[in-house]
């Protein structure tokens, strides 16, 4: 790939809401709100998950295949101006995400099927994609939508963000656009999404700040849950 990146950890949590609201009081002492969110600290992300007619990386991530990857678009805020195409690698509890600037009309081109023009692009990560649309049959399945509150810490590379609001909608015609209609994904919305990424180590200080009595690591997939639908 181009980019020079390496991997890092990657741990999720499922946490209720009065637990997060005291890891959140207990963070903001210590660890900084992500500058690209707004007023209120938050904002949302939605994403466009593809996957083939076999389901491939919905199975892999159900049978726990230890090394996967996951092909999808992504934008905030519902700002079209800023659309990025992204690989997430996992290995585990590693994960490793490359990513490459599209424009609105690339991605329109995209979601309608014409993907000639990915083929010559300039960015590996489009060529890559447009290689495994093709044999790998490849599709925008999915879109999966979301509010998050993200926050960072300098050493090791710390970034914790709380996931809330997980909703989803199959229909292609409600991709990449400002008026969607979706659906809860989970059974228990009111509970939170707990992510915590590090680079070589988590510091001591932040492993005591986001421990909560009686939770466990869990592989938590938002794109899974969003799939139960169809």
């Amino acid at each position: 790939m181009e980019q020079e990146k390496h991997y890092r950890h990657e741990l999720k949590y499922q946490i209720p809401y009065g637990d997060y609201l005291a890891m959140r009081n207990r963070l903001q002492k210590v660890m900084t709100s992500d500058p690209h969110t707004g007023e209120d600290g938050r904002y949302q992300i939605r994403s466009i998950y593809f996957d083939n007619s076999e389901d491939k990386a919905l199975r892999e991530k159900i049978d726990g295949v230890g090394k996967r990857e996951k092909f999808r678009i992504r934008y905030y805020n519902d700002d079209f101006s800023f659309i990025t195409l992204e690989k997430k690698m996992k290995i585990d509890n590693l994960c490793l995400k490359y990513d490459a600037r599209i424009s609105e009309e690339e991605c329109r081109k995209l979601l309608e099927g014409d993907t000639a023009w990915m083929k010559e692009h300039p960015e590996e990560l489009v060529r890559e994609t447009y290689a495994k649309m093709i044999y790998q049959r490849l599709r925008p399945r999915v879109l999966v939508s979301y509010v998050r509150e993200p926050y960072i810490y300098g050493p090791g590379n710390v970034r914790v963000t709380f996931d809330s609001c997980i909703r989803t909608s199959l229909y292609k015609r409600e991709f990449l656009t400002k008026e969607v209609v979706d659906i809860s994904a989970t059974d228990t919305p009111q509970d939170m999404i707990l992510e915590v990424k590090f680079d070589a180590f988590l510091p001591e200080i932040i492993q005591d700040l986001v421990q909560v009595r009686g939770i466990r690591q869990q592989a938590f997939s938002k794109y899974g849950a969003c799939r139960r639908f169809g």
